[in-house]
């Protein structure tokens, strides 16, 4: 009999990935998705449906099957907009927590939860790594803050006896990405990014992302945490690849870190009267131009056989999939 998987989530980027790591290995997948969602991508892998919501512990209880070989929790909301900060906190902490009640009550023999490497928040150390102290919570940067939170709704289900363990992406990138890097590659392709941020991250191809979650059932150890990176690269390095990819003129150089700085602080403004999001948010130009955010993923390399890719790679993935389905110029 194949193994039963509950996921959140399976309609984003990273989630669509997880849900077809699973099939390609045999699993059953029971994909959570909110009544007005788009599961057309979903649809194409068979899974089975189970409309609700993590906002919705009702709803979270009757969709997940019981006993259920493993709980993959994907659903999070990435906002970098303080407009938004109420909303993102009841998904990322509320909804984790409501996850995990869910998973305790049902049974389930493994969580596997994505938080992200935000939940270190600035820290000095280059490159950290899973053994340096968390700053997520000390953060003014609400997503940062809400994933540290989120992991502490599960290590305390840890502490009721939930196996579970934790991972921590860093910049993801691959197919199906609408949201996340997606919004730089249409701002290179339509010559409307206002500048190229100072900093620099470490960067994941979303295939490997989702495989090490796979893996994580029947490799990772309970408790733990697991970053996933592998490959550092600066923004100006990636708008460069992009601009190639793009046909466009690449840029030779970055704008200083105030001026970004102060574009968001003014774009905040704006959208005080739009009452929508802006292409750069203080929260943005804090992230992008702060000291470099490096980490090694050699825990998730030897425990869970994690694999880096060439960010280059991983951009034209991305790209080519955002112009076949006509998100970008051809």
């Amino acid at each position: 009999m194949p193994r039963t998987a509950f996921v959140t989530g399976g309609t984003g980027f990273l989630g669509r990935h997880v849900v077809e790591q699973l099939v390609e290995h045999g699993w059953r997948v029971v994909a959570l998705h909110r009544p007005t969602s788009d599961v057309r991508g979903l649809a194409t892998y068979g899974v089975e449906l189970a409309s609700g919501s993590i906002t919705d512990p009702a709803s979270l209880l009757r969709a997940m099957p019981e006993a259920c070989d493993a709980v993959f929790h994907v659903a999070g909301n990435t906002s970098l907009w303080r407009g938004g900060d109420e909303q993102q906190t009841r998904e990322n902490v509320d909804g984790t927590r409501h996850v995990v009640e869910a998973a305790l009550a049902r049974r389930a023999k493994r969580l596997v939860h994505t938080s992200s490497e935000s939940a270190w928040g600035e820290v000095h150390d280059v490159p950290f790594d899973e053994s340096t102290p968390q700053r997520g919570g000390e953060s003014w940067i609400n997503y940062e803050r809400t994933k540290y939170l989120g992991e502490q709704e599960v290590l305390r289900g840890i502490e009721r006896g939930l196996p579970a363990c934790i991972m921590c992406p860093g910049h993801i990138a691959g197919r199906y990405d609408v949201n996340s890097w997606a919004r730089l590659a249409r701002l290179v392709a339509t010559d409307a990014l206002p500048g190229v941020p100072p900093g620099q991250g470490t960067w994941a191809h979303a295939v490997e992302v989702a495989k090490a979650h796979v893996a994580a059932v029947d490799r990772g150890v309970s408790g733990e945490r697991y970053l996933l990176g592998g490959v550092f690269g600066t923004y100006l390095e990636a708008v460069q690849i992009l601009a190639r990819l793009a046909g466009k003129r690449e840029p030779k150089r970055t704008t200083p870190g105030w001026v970004i700085r102060a574009l968001g602080r003014a774009s905040q403004w704006g959208s005080l009267v739009t009452r929508r999001a802006p292409t750069v948010t203080p929260e943005i130009a804090a992230a992008t131009s702060r000291p470099p955010h490096l980490f090694k993923s050699d825990k998730a390399i030897r425990e869970l056989g994690y694999r880096a890719v060439p960010l280059e790679d991983m951009l034209r993935e991305s790209y080519e999939w955002l112009k076949s389905e006509g998100l970008v110029p051809s």
